[in-house]
């Protein structure tokens, strides 16, 4: 939120400069134009990278971390065809994950939740509905989001969550509003696979292996079916290589 307040100051303050110099000495009025354009790219580009905590602060990584441990992290379930699929190989490599659950979805498949938090995965919230136009939420509405969640979570399994994932990774001034509200640490990535949009599964590992190191944090989805080979081939990789999968909650509190 402070890179947002300087830069809305620093915008702010450009224009006034603009006002005088327009009323001195005369400027053109692409000048302005220029400005507007500025402006919106930075927002733009602030919502879209949450590395830069332009709007809140987000964990996307730990470099601090000397052990070679990451966290892998699934969005958009729990999922009736792929997340049990997913469970299964997570065990079979002793590997923990992270699962931000929408809360629909929850409350559709109570079952699969329930065998996700039974196997000693962590879980965290990532809205209640994923709609597409989500981003242009109210404060208010995404107090509602976050809570609906929260209550569904808490219904099946009596437990709560600290951890919040914005849906697509985007960030807002009135998410960020909400958030200082419900007191939810952001989660975001250090490796961003592309599973949704690359199909072939050999690429997607090859993507996420150039880019890992200890601390890092991947993205995945388990609602598609190439989540099976992606997530059996990396942790085959991760194996050799010595790293560890561990929840978001262990990477934190690594040092």
């Amino acid at each position: 939120m402070r890179n947002f307040k300087i830069t809305s100051l620093v915008t702010i303050s450009l224009f006034l400069l603009l006002v005088i110099l327009d009323t001195t000495v005369g400027i053109a009025l692409w000048w302005y134009i220029l400005l507007l354009i500025l402006w919106f790219t930075i927002m733009a580009l602030g919502s879209f990278n949450m590395s830069w905590g332009f709007y809140l602060k987000a964990f996307t990584s730990n470099p601090t971390i000397t052990k070679k441990n990451i966290a892998i992290t699934f969005d958009d379930g729990p999922n009736p065809e792929f997340t049990l699929k997913v469970l299964d190989i997570l065990k079979q490599y002793n590997a923990k994950a992270t699962f931000f659950c929408i809360g629909e979805h929850v409350e559709r498949y109570p079952e699969i939740f329930k065998a996700i938090v039974a196997q000693g995965h962590a879980i965290g919230n990532h809205s209640f509905s994923h709609e597409l136009m989500i981003d242009f939420n109210s404060t208010e509405n995404w107090l509602d989001e976050i809570k609906q969640t929260e209550n569904a979570i808490h219904k099946i399994t009596s437990k709560k969550t600290t951890l919040f994932r914005p849906p697509f990774g985007v960030t807002t001034p009135k998410l960020a509003q909400a958030l200082a509200v419900t007191e939810h640490r952001v989660i975001g990535w250090s490796i961003r696979s592309f599973d949704t949009v690359i199909k072939n599964h050999e690429r997607i590992v090859e993507r996420i292996t150039k880019q890992l190191k200890p601390g890092a944090v991947i993205l995945l989805h388990d609602k598609q079916s190439n989540v099976l080979p992606v997530l059996e081939h990396l942790l085959q990789v991760l194996q050799k290589q010595d790293y560890q999968a561990v929840t978001i909650n262990e990477l934190l509190n690594e040092h």
